[in-house]
C-alpha cells in the first residue's frame, strides 16, 4: 500500500538505517519542553526496564514547536541501568524527533508514527502525550504487554482522574460510545494508547488523513475504528493522569466542538454496527488497581451558569429546530431559576444530545455552527454536575456517571427514533 508524502526522504533513510524495531513509542509534540523531556525519559526507562533485549525506538513526531522542544527530545539522556535494576545487557534505544507531515494536528503526528512502525515491522507501538507528568516506566510495558504477550490489539487507558478533570469524557463521549457500540471503555479519549501492528495498518489504510480527524478528534476515531473493526481490546490501568488540566468552563469550548463533530461523523460511518447495539459489556482492565492522590481543579462553576443562561435567551431559534418544544420550555425554566442553580438532569440531557447527534444528521445548519450553537448546553450540564457532585468522593462520582451511561443505553430507542426523522 503507498503512502506518499507520510515520510520525509531523510526520515526514511533513518529508519532504513535502524531496519527493524520491535516496539515503538510515539510522542506527539508542540511546545511541549516543559514537559516531554520527564515524558521520553520514562518511555526510555520502560523500554530498558521491561524490554532490554528488544529493538526498540523512542518517536517524537513534532508539529513546528519553537520552543525547544526537540532540542529537549535530543538532549534527553539514556536511563542508568543500575538505577533501573537491570541486571541483563540493554540494546541501545533509538530516538529521535522529525517534524510531520499533513494537516496540523495530532492525527497528522500518529501516521508518521504509525508509518514508522509499518516500517519497521514493530510488533506493538504505544502512543503517548508529551504534557504528562504522572507517565512512568510502568506505563510503557502496561501499554505493550497486551499486545505483546496476550494478542491484543488496542489497549486503551484507564486512569483516576480529578472528578473535574475530563469532563467531557464524563458527561458525553465515554457514556454516548458506551451506549452506541456496547463497549465500557473509560477514556475513550485519553490520549494514551498501546496497538498492534494489523491495528496500525487498518488505520493506515483509512481515508481521514486529509480530514478534519488528522487535525483533531484522532482519539475517539481510533477507539470507535479498533471497536467496529471486531480487534481485540483491553484496558491498562495507569493510575493517576496529571497533566496540564484546564478549567472546563474556561478552555474545553473548542475541544467539545471538535470531539462531538468527529462522534457525529463516525455515528454515520459505523450505523449499521451501533443501530443493532443493546446495551454495553465491560472491557477487562488488566494491571493492578490502586489509589491515589490528584491535583484540585478549580471550576467556575457560576460564570458556566450564565454562558448557558445567555444560550437560553439567545438560541432560542437554532434551538428550536434541534430540540422538543416541551425539552426548550424545562431549559427556559432552569435558566429562570437563582444565582448559582442549574440543574439539568440525566433524562433531559440525553434527549439533548441525541437530538443534537440527529440534527448533525440531517444537516439542520452548517454542521460546525450546530455544535458550536450548543455549547451553552454543555456549560449548564457540567455546572450542574458541579454542583450536584460538590461534596462527593472519588466513589459517589464515579457511581453518578455510572447512573448517566444507563440512561444513555436506556433512551437509545429515542436516538434511533430521531436518527430515522421520527419525534
Amino acid at each position: 500500500m503507498a503512502h506518499p508524502d507520510v515520510l520525509r526522504p531523510e526520515v526514511a533513510a533513518r529508519l532504513a538505517e535502524i531496519g527493524h524495531a520491535d516496539v515503538v513509542i510515539g510522542i506527539p509534540s508542540y511546545q511541549n519542553a516543559a514537559t516531554i523531556g520527564h515524558v521520553v525519559g520514562a518511555a526510555q526507562a520502560g523500554l530498558a526496564k521491561y524490554y532490554p533485549g528488544a529493538q526498540s525506538l523512542v518517536l517524537n513526531s513534532d508539529g513546528g514547536s519553537t520552543d525547544g522542544t526537540q532540542a529537549v527530545v535530543a538532549g534527553t539522556t539514556s536511563p542508568d541501568t543500575s538505577v533501573m535494576m537491570v541486571s541483563h545487557p540493554v540494546r541501545p534505544i533509538h530516538r529521535f524527533s522529525i517534524p510531520y507531515h499533513g494537516l496540523p494536528g495530532k492525527g497528522s503526528a500518529f501516521r508518521t508514527i504509525f508509518r514508522a512502525a509499518d516500517v519497521l515491522g514493530a510488533k506493538a507501538c504505544a502512543v503517548v502525550d508529551a504534557d504528562l507528568r504522572s507517565i512512568t516506566p510502568e506505563w510503557i510495558h502496561l501499554l505493550i504487554a497486551p499486545v505483546m504477550d496476550l494478542g491484543v490489539d488496542f489497549v486503551a487507558p484507564y486512569y483516576l482522574r480529578h472528578k473535574f478533570d475530563g469532563t467531557i469524557t464524563n458527561n458525553v463521549v465515554y457514556p454516548m460510545t458506551r451506549a452506541l457500540y456496547g463497549k465500557q471503555i473509560r477514556q475513550p479519549i485519553g490520549g494514551d494508547f498501546g496497538m498492534s501492528l494489523p491495528l496500525m495498518r487498518h488505520f493506515l489504510s483509512r481515508p481521514v488523513w486529509d480530514t478534519d480527524v488528522a487535525r483533531f478528534g484522532i482519539d475517539i476515531w481510533m477507539t470507535t475504528t479498533a471497536i467496529c473493526g471486531g480487534f481485540a481490546l483491553c484496558q491498562a490501568f495507569l493510575g493517576a493522569k496529571l497533566h496540564d488540566a484546564k478549567d472546563p468552563g474556561a478552555d474545553l469550548s473548542a475541544m467539545l466542538v471538535q470531539v462531538l463533530g468527529t462522534v457525529f461523523r463516525l455515528m454515520e460511518t459505523h450505523e449499521d454496527s451501533w443501530l443493532a447495539v443493546e446495551g454495553s459489556r465491560p472491557v477487562a482492565v488488566l494491571g493492578f488497581r490502586y489509589d491515589v492522590g490528584l491535583d484540585p481543579i478549580r471550576v467556575n462553576a457560576p460564570r458556566m451558569v450564565e454562558h448557558f443562561r445567555r444560550g437560553v435567551r439567545d438560541l432560542d431559534t437554532i434551538w428550536g429546530t434541534m430540540f422538543d418544544k416541551a425539552d426548550m420550555a424545562r431549559l427556559k425554566s432552569i435558566a429562570a431559576r437563582g444565582d448559582g442553580e442549574c440543574a439539568i438532569d440525566d433524562q433531559l440531557w440525553v434527549r439533548l444530545v441525541y437530538d443534537l447527534a440527529a440534527a448533525y444528521h440531517v444537516r439542520v445548519t452548517e454542521r460546525d455552527d450546530l455544535v458550536r450553537a450548543t455549547l451553552p448546553l454543555y456549560m449548564g450540564r457540567v455546572a450542574s454536575f458541579v454542583i450536584e457532585m460538590a461534596d462527593a468522593d472519588a466513589r459517589q462520582v464515579e457511581a453518578r456517571i455510572e447512573r448517566l451511561c444507563e440512561t444513555f443505553e436506556q433512551e437509545k430507542g429515542y436516538l434511533r427514533r430521531r436518527w430515522a426523522g421520527n419525534r
